[in-house]
């Protein structure tokens, strides 16, 4: 910046500017602050005491030493002037926390807390420490950026690194626990009249199984990579697990369910998947469809916020070679993969959304 510049901006202007950078550059400690948090259970130690804490409260319940309550102080006033907690004063001039509508996803039944080891883990963290090399570097060469840090990509890490492997499926489960709860609440008639269903790439099953508990007339099928279905529980009720590849054959059924699958993979990939989806359904005048709950961005309509949401998101996946798509995106793989143009794309919450595709 130069002089003239600096001498033609007001402080308050200046000082916006500097503090919008300096919340750029240290927007990494909001992070850690929230998985410091969450693995001392703060937001689960309010809950239980009906909503709100005093910070005595939540030293004792979380065993933080006492010399360190002054520094706890300092993390949940972060934490609160970054929305995840509340702060009022009490009668005695103690400050009392409570959960914000944000911090409530991290505790009760729909618990998204399982994903916070996941996205700071260092092995996706460290991914974009070499964004600026990956960029220079031809694709081939390059990979992805986990594959550029780590040498495998991040499927193959975690079927040598069990530890990975439990925080990434543990994150997958409760994101699309959460959605598939608010799905079948709001659009649960996506699933009536179905028979079976194939949930691709569905891990351990526990998504799967607030279908079979919504829906106990459906054969729910859980399709996924050996290492991980070896791990899941035995075949429960109408819930069974199924080794396999979804780029080389799909076990057949009414639908094929694809459950934040389809942004880990480029276009050309995305086709081959639907396109084995398409061979395991029957025809459409018989019931046969596939079932995405994916993002479709461009759904803000000027809110700031769902906007950083949707590009954060959308930068975040090149860490395996992902993409977040918006509607002519879709639009151009459905046609690619021979589905019919009339497919219905329906938002759940905000850039959110089911979409069904029928086989031509």
């Amino acid at each position: 910046m130069t002089l003239r510049l600096l001498a033609e901006m007001s402080p308050q202007d200046l000082l916006v500017a500097l503090s919008e950078l300096q919340n750029h550059l240290l927007g990494y400690v909001k992070s850690m602050a929230l998985k410091c948090a969450v693995d001392l259970g703060i937001p689960g130690a309010i809950h239980r005491r009906g909503g709100v804490a005093t910070l005595a409260d939540i030293a004792t319940d979380t065993e933080v030493h006492p010399a360190k309550v002054p520094d706890l102080q300092r993390m949940m006033q972060l934490l609160t002037t970054s929305g995840i907690f509340s702060n009022t004063a009490g009668e005695d001039g103690s400050q009392v926390y409570g959960l914000t509508t944000a911090c409530r996803f991290l505790v009760g039944r729909c618990n998204l807390s399982p994903m916070v080891p996941f996205l700071v883990s260092p092995l996706v963290v460290s991914s974009f420490f070499g964004m600026s090399d990956w960029f220079r570097k031809e694709p081939a060469a390059a990979g992805s950026l986990f594959e550029l840090a780590h040498g495998c990509s991040r499927w193959e890490m975690a079927s040598k690194d069990a530890g990975f492997s439990r925080v990434l499926e543990d994150s997958m489960a409760a994101d699309s626990q959460l959605f598939l709860e608010v799905i079948i609440f709001d659009k649960g008639r996506i699933f009536r009249g179905l028979s079976s269903l194939v949930d691709v790439g569905g891990g351990h099953g526990a998504a799967t199984q607030v279908i079979a508990r919504a829906f106990p007339r459906i054969k729910c099928t859980v399709l996924d990579l050996p290492h991980v279905v070896s791990q899941a529980t035995a075949s429960d009720g109408n819930v069974h697990f199924v080794a396999g590849d979804m780029l080389e054959s799909i076990p057949p059924a009414d639908a094929v369910l694809l459950k934040n699958i389809l942004h880990d993979w480029r276009d050309e990939d995305c086709v081959k998947i639907l396109q084995r989806c398409k061979q395991a359904i029957p025809a459409r005048n018989a019931g046969g469809k596939v079932i995405i709950i994916d993002m479709v961005r461009g759904s803000a309509q000027g809110d700031g916020k769902i906007s950083e949401m949707e590009d954060i998101q959308n930068v975040f996946m090149l860490h395996i070679n992902g993409v977040e798509r918006g509607v002519n995106e879709w639009k151009r793989i459905f046609a690619d993969a021979g589905f019919s143009e009339d497919y219905k794309i329906m938002p759940v919450l905000g850039p959110l959304s089911v979409i069904e595709v029928y086989p031509a």
